[in-house]
């Protein structure tokens, strides 16, 4: 039996955010390329050391799996896995580079394909919100912590969160179409795992994703949700996103009652 202690995932969250915030605010920022041409920062190289390391001492037993590792696990290993964390060290690095604050530190846990303990830190805006499997999701704002509650949608208006830098024209095809059924719908614009807390708090009802993204992007968020009665379904299946797959490659999912 593993136990993993949610207090110290924080810290080390916390400790990320603060060597993101250094980079964050230093009035140039040098960007560079990865193989697959997406953009990266030092302060994704920085905070993904830090978590990493941080995890691996705390926590030897555990696997790690990374955006940024340079360590990438093959199935035919992680196959064999009951537990991992899946870290995304700076999720939203295109909005820390526009410097609109909307990126985070995704920190989750992993037991037999499923999210159980996540952390989603948004240093810019100095909010975290975190899950544990069972016992609920809370919002950490001026170190009060919040309990989050399930909400449902408000006087007939279905407040939909989608991508700011991933939009598709899949998504604006689903929301039309949440229209054209009788609903009237209203879209927020949010980057990284902030689009998971919006909807954990209440202050929107629905996420389609179509455009693809990875197992680190979305677990901490996962579980959050999940702890406030939403589900994470797969748009062609009526099923759960599910973790540790082949591919780290997310299918297209909605985020809903």
């Amino acid at each position: 039996m593993v136990h993993v202690d949610i207090n110290e995932i924080l810290k080390i969250s916390n400790q990320a955010a603060r060597l993101i915030m250094m980079i964050y605010e230093q009035q140039s920022l040098e960007i560079m390329k990865k193989m697959d041409h997406s953009v990266l920062t030092k302060a994704d190289v920085e905070s993904n050391t830090y978590i990493c390391s941080s995890l691996e001492k705390l926590y030897p037993s555990i696997p790690v799996v990374s955006e940024e590792s340079i360590k990438q696990f093959d199935y035919e290993e992680r196959k064999n896995w009951d537990y991992f964390f899946l870290v995304d060290p700076l999720d939203g690095t295109k909005e820390f580079i526009q410097r609109n604050g909307e990126f985070t530190i995704n920190i989750a846990l992993i037991k037999n394909d499923k999210p159980i303990l996540g952390v989603v830190n948004a240093p810019a805006f100095g909010l975290i919100y975190y899950a544990e499997e069972g016992k609920g999701a809370y919002k950490i704002l001026n170190n009060e912590h919040i309990k989050l509650a399930t909400h449902q949608p408000l006087d007939g208006i279905f407040r939909a969160v989608v991508s700011r830098s991933h939009h598709c024209e899949q998504t604006e095809m689903y929301l039309q179409k949440l229209n054209e059924n009788g609903k009237q719908v209203s879209v927020i614009a949010s980057g990284s795992a902030l689009k998971f807390g919006l909807i954990a708090e209440g202050a929107a009802d629905i996420y389609p994703r179509f455009a693809p993204t990875m197992e680190w992007d979305t677990a901490a968020g996962h579980i959050l949700v999940s702890e406030v009665g939403k589900q994470v379904k797969l748009t062609n299946l009526d099923q759960e996103l599910r973790y540790n797959k082949v591919s780290l490659v997310n299918p297209s999912f909605i985020v809903e009652n």
